[in-house]
């Protein structure tokens, strides 16, 4: 049967596939349909946007006319997509990429659509029709004495195809249809550009540029070292958080915006930025697979942005490094009417007190690999450690990023962690000052949480200090070598009681109230079993887990109780959790 989209037209978020460059991230439903597709920048305005806008969104459309089945599967070892499309009269085969060219990123976009004829003849249908950008502009088509352009704003798109016949063009839209059989070749692609000349390379150049993006990914890929069981999951991780990786080495959160967590509205973030956090967990898990280059890429502009704000560093960034913009509600429905659709996140300004954990977590593994921290980095994660010893007393918002400014034990074991690797980086040389201050802080903070945050009649750590509330961020206090004892043991097992559903787990206590489970707590409780040795039950539940990912191994953000998708996708976190669980249970056996 065709792949269900609802009376809308809108497809569930399980059904999408990622394909990106570098620049941006492209997402396919089942039923062939690009419905996400912002260019040049994953940040820029979605001239392509489905997703949020069935209306007036615009996609790029491919199937069998007739009914279909589908099986797809990334080509292994890449982020290109391969799809077999069977009907009652034969099999297609669609290959996606967003091309790569001779010396690496093209400097244009390129998704490139590939068809192969299996066998028996298949009628396809086709339609390059871009939207009003999320409600900024009307798409126009120009026609140009090198063939129809279409014009969305400062955005110009192109059409090349070949063996597709004769292409309808209409005022918004360019389309057409054709039949295949067996060995048949065909291509559609989308040429792109924003305020330049747009290239128009022929058919045969494009799909040598398929074949080449191909080639580079499983390069790339082929350089990760990992020995051990879930190899597939951790792979298509690490795959998944090079596509959200741009060339100037920021890590955006995800590669979306507005898709709801809660399915009654109003939980609707912009991920398209990059967080500090993020950018430390996937540096972590990198450096653990050994891809130096990227990780020198990613370091180097997190030490960049944390030169330029100083010891008083934002939480996150646009990804070319600017300062976020402040969140605005856009005038479209949203997925699946769910709204509101928004740009820029609320959160900037905030303080969040663990990015402190985060930033010396990282560069203590950096160093440790063999790089050699410049004087002026030294210097100021020096100045960063002080600065950690006047603030960490203070209420901040939390990982969360909640209104309610509070002293979350998370945030407070996260300024005992940047303390601790604060003391090490000195004892070694990499950082300077004598740090007896950042080690007689280090050792106050944990006498505070003891004393604090430790609830004897839960028997727990609790969210905060005079609460019963419970919080799964709590776990990074085992991952990060906070705690690893009795107590995280304990406080382990009334996670899983309280806001465990199966395998899963939901972020703090009343969230099941307002979103769906969380996915990278559900991994943190993976490792934070595996640091407190109890490596059967991590192993068991990472072997639950691994399952619930979508058929081509994605996760979004959050997953409710019946496995429906919810949140932003592909999104980072849930994939460097899983990641991070898969490398500790490989450590510890």
């Amino acid at each position: 049967m065709i792949p269900a989209r609802d009376d809308d037209g809108y497809a569930d978020l399980r059904s999408y596939a990622a394909l990106g460059d570098g620049d941006t991230v492209a997402l396919v439903a089942e039923d062939g349909s690009v419905d996400w597709y912002p260019v040049p920048h994953l940040d820029s305005h979605p001239v392509f946007a489905r997703l949020l806008d069935a209306p007036a969104g615009g996609s790029v459309e491919l199937r069998p006319v007739d009914e279909f089945t589908v099986e797809r599967a990334y080509v292994p070892g890449t982020n290109v997509l391969s799809t077999v499309f069977t009907t009652a009269q034969g099999r297609v085969r669609v290959t996606d990429s967003i091309d790569t060219g001779v010396a690496g990123r093209l400097p244009w976009g390129e998704l490139a659509r590939r068809v192969e004829g299996l066998d028996g003849e298949v009628a396809m249908r086709w339609t390059v029709a871009p939207g009003t950008g999320l409600g900024r502009y009307q798409p126009w088509c120009d026609r140009t004495q090198h063939g129809p352009v279409l014009r969305v704003g400062t955005v110009s798109i192109g059409v090349r195809t070949s063996g597709t016949g004769e292409p309808v063009v209409e005022h918004r839209s360019i389309g057409g249809g054709f039949t295949t059989s067996a060995g048949s070749r065909h291509l559609i692609a989308v040429l792109s550009t924003e305020n330049e000349p747009l290239p128009l390379p022929d058919a045969d150049a494009i799909v040598a540029n398929i074949d080449r993006t191909v080639d580079r990914w499983k390069q790339w890929s082929t350089l990760l070292h990992y020995d051990g069981p879930w190899a597939d999951a951790v792979i298509r991780s690490a795959l998944a958080l090079k596509l959200l990786q741009n060339r100037s080495g920021a890590i955006a959160a995800a590669a979306t915006t507005s898709v709801p967590e809660n399915p009654d509205g109003e939980k609707n973030w912009d991920y398209r930025f990059a967080w500090v956090r993020d950018a430390a967990y996937t540096l972590h898990a990198l450096i653990r697979l050994g891809d130096r280059e990227e990780v020198h890429a990613a370091m180097s502009w997190l030490l960049r942005v944390v030169r330029d704000q100083g010891a008083d560093a934002e939480v996150f960034t646009r990804l070319d490094g600017g300062t976020p913009d402040d969140e605005r509600r856009l005038d479209v429905p949203g997925w699946r009417g769910i709204g509101p659709v928004v740009e820029g996140n609320r959160a900037a300004g905030q303080l969040q007190l663990g990015i402190y954990g985060d930033l010396f977590e990282i560069v203590t593994l950096y160093s440790s690999e063999g790089y050699v921290l410049d004087i002026a980095t030294a210097r100021l994660l020096a100045r960063i450690a002080d600065h950690t010893c006047d603030v960490w007393q203070q209420a901040d918002h939390g990982i969360w990023e909640l209104l309610e400014r509070e002293h979350y034990t998370n945030s407070k074991m996260s300024c005992w962690h940047a303390l601790d690797r604060a003391v090490h980086l000195a004892e070694v040389g990499q950082i300077p000052g004598t740090a007896d201050r950042w080690r007689r802080e280090r050792d106050l903070i944990r006498d505070w949480i003891e004393e604090n945050c430790w609830s004897d009649e839960q028997g727990c750590y609790t969210a905060y200090p005079g609460t019963d509330r419970l919080d799964a961020s709590v776990l990074l206090g085992a991952v990060g070598g906070y705690d690893r004892g009795p107590r995280m043991q304990a406080t382990c097992d009334a996670l899983r009681r309280e806001l465990g559903r199966g395998p899963l787990l939901y972020r703090y206590s009343g969230a099941d109230k307002e979103e769906g489970t969380f996915v990278a707590c559900a991994y943190w409780m993976v490792a934070a079993l595996a640091e407190t040795g109890r490596t059967d039950e991590a192993t068991e539940l990472m072997g639950e887990l691994v399952p619930l990912a979508n058929d081509v191994g994605l996760y979004s953000e959050m997953i409710a109780e019946d496995g429906t998708f919810l949140g932003n996708l592909p999104q980072g976190l849930g994939h460097l959790a899983l990641m991070t669980a898969a490398l500790t249970l490989i450590e510890k056996y």
